[in-house]
């Protein structure tokens, strides 16, 4: 059984910075085929994927509102997978999700094993 537990958001000022950690169990990071991805969600709006990273090779995809900010890695004795945020901006508040496939061709909508969210908010 696959289950995602994302962690450590919080609250920011602009311009900071947090790392969200996404513990991943029921398959092996250096074994099997997988991707795992970053949404977020802000109030009001759809969820959307802003960061991906694939088991073979580690792809990695970056929404063009995160990329150059964020860096998402992943840890294969761990079994995680972070997503360390810098330059934090108020639009960058949101609930963030990790979620999975193992198929690392899967489009962002085919993910199917999500952990529950962890609040983002940056103000001052």
């Amino acid at each position: 059984d696959v289950q995602l537990q994302a962690s450590g958001g919080g609250l920011v000022q602009p311009g900071g910075s947090l790392r969200l950690s996404c513990a991943v169990s029921g398959f092996t990071f250096d074994e099997d085929d997988y991707a795992i991805a970053w949404f977020r969600q802000a109030p009001g709006k759809a969820r959307v994927a802003i960061s991906s990273i694939t088991s073979l090779f580690g792809n990695t995809y970056y929404a063009e509102s995160v990329k150059g900010r964020f860096t998402i890695s992943k840890d294969n004795a761990k079994n995680t997978v972070d997503l360390q945020m810098n330059s934090l901006k108020p639009e960058d508040t949101a609930v963030y999700y990790c979620a999975a496939t193992l198929d690392s061709d899967s489009a962002f909508e085919e993910y199917n094993h999500w952990g529950q969210g962890t609040q983002v908010t940056v103000s001052s």
